[in-house]
């Protein structure tokens, strides 16, 4: 007897198309963030393309280029190119693009042009994780990663050797000028009198980009020095034209020096990326500090933010206006590491009402933080909490709180580099990592808020 085998012909014809719905399972990722994105409000994506004059081909409509992205993202796939191969090669692209393929440069410049609109989905996804019941607003735990930036370190330079470049460029666009003169003078007079005008040399134009980047970042290097002199001329205006501690002396003093002195870095790729100490090889990396705030019972990001301070103490203050902004009120206690102690913003933020525990003995030892401020009242404060039997264990969920959640960025979805550069982009490309992070979540603890995708199977 003949064994019978099922048909493996790839000419297989259908006598009926097949549909879209039948290509993935149900519970599957792709199905969650098609439903997902029918829950968001995207208003502000179609105003924008109802401002055009509708000449040209049809658009990709703006919810299928949001699923790709925010599916994307979900699995560490960024790229825009990477995006239009899968969705030719991955069925859960091949899904949410409706077997459509819009070109990597579609997808690149929708993202560059919708990045506001992207980061402000953040909210709302957090909404939906509020009423799924993963917002706890116990204890919320914050903590700062470096995430590289998409620039090289070798384009970092101090402000006077940009001063030397500057001056070398503008030496050698001086000579190039000249030799093309005496070349149109002795070979081009005929081109010359006809008011025939040839396009810059290439060598001469990528000198000239080269020279115009360099007086960019000389100047966000002065205007950054001058704003960070006036902020602490404020604060010292503020206590009455005396210094409130040695600490803030020395701030003043370092930050009025001129700033051939002070002598600041910049990148010419990314001027606001920094030469930033990598804590695991204990080299440098051009990176940006990103900073998250995590409920600490179920690891939902409730405030995100980037700088590009070295350190985080004096990110505390802003990571609680963020906290309170976001869950509109203030948790039971705010945890941090000692990379976050500093006397006045704590003290500060503790007349505000909020409660904290923030470990004040690590900084001193790692020099994050003034001589004094382990001899403080509010440090002696932060060394009973941590000791105390009730409080103590729940500081020690800060660390089992931020650290798997750069763990799953970083590690599972293999997000350690920013795609896009300058503050603004960056920044909201943060909060695009931090929504995919929450989704996933929403993914897997509340799953029963969004059935109507399994039903419609």
């Amino acid at each position: 007897m003949t064994k019978r085998f099922r048909e493996s012909t790839l000419d297989q014809m259908y006598l009926l198309p097949p549909s879209l719905q039948d290509w993935l399972p149900d519970g599957h990722l792709a199905r969650f963030v098609a439903e997902l994105c029918e829950e968001l409000k995207l208003d502000r994506f179609l105003a924008k393309h109802e401002e055009r004059d509708g000449r040209g081909q049809a658009a990709y409509h703006p919810v299928l280029l949001v699923r790709l992205l925010v599916y994307g993202y979900c699995v560490g796939k960024r790229s825009s190119r990477q995006i239009e191969k899968a969705t030719h090669d991955d069925v859960g692209f091949r899904y949410l693009s409706a077997n459509q393929h819009p070109d990597h440069t579609t997808i690149a410049e929708f993202r560059r042009q919708h990045i506001a609109e992207l980061s402000e989905l953040f909210a709302q996804v957090l909404v939906l994780c509020r009423k799924a019941g993963l917002v706890k607003l116990g204890a919320i735990a914050v903590d700062g990663t470096k995430m590289l930036a998409n620039a090289s370190p070798e384009e970092t330079a101090r402000y006077m050797q940009l001063c030397q470049w500057e001056q070398r460029l503008e030496e050698k666009i001086k000579a190039m000028l000249e030799e093309a003169e005496r070349v149109d003078r002795e070979e081009d007079a005929a081109e010359k009198r006809d008011g025939i005008q040839r396009d810059l040399p290439e060598e001469m134009a990528t000198t000239k980009q080269r020279l115009e980047k360099i007086r960019q970042v000389k100047q966000e290097l002065e205007e950054e020095t001058r704003e960070k002199a006036d902020k602490v001329r404020a604060e010292r205006q503020a206590s009455g034209g005396k210094h409130r501690n040695e600490a803030a002396k020395k701030r003043h003093q370092r930050a009025t020096k001129p700033i051939e002195k002070i002598n600041p870095q910049g990148n010419l790729v990314d001027p606001d990326s920094k030469l930033l100490k990598d804590p695991v090889t204990g080299g440098f990396i051009q990176a940006f500090n990103a900073q998250v705030a995590v409920d600490a019972q179920t690891q939902i990001i409730v405030a995100a933010a980037v700088t590009n301070e070295l350190n985080d103490r004096e990110q505390l203050q802003p990571m609680a206006k963020l906290i309170e902004q976001s869950i509109e009120g203030k948790p039971e206690v705010l945890l941090a590491d000692a990379g976050y102690f500093a006397n006045e913003p704590m003290e500060e933020l503790e007349k505000n009402g909020w409660k904290l525990t923030v470990n004040p003995d690590a900084a001193r030892k790692r020099s994050q933080a003034p001589a004094n401020a382990a001899k403080s009242e509010i440090a002696a404060r932060m060394r009973k909490r941590i000791r105390d039997e009730v409080e103590g264990p729940i500081y020690q969920l800060r660390k089992q709180t931020v650290e798997p959640v750069f763990g799953q960025i970083k590690e599972a979805r293999g997000i350690r580099r920013f795609l896009l550069r300058g503050f603004e982009k960056v920044r909201a490309e943060w909060q695009l990592i931090c929504l995919t992070h929450n989704a996933l979540k929403l993914y897997r603890n509340a799953p029963a808020m969004f059935e109507r995708a399994a039903k419609a199977a």
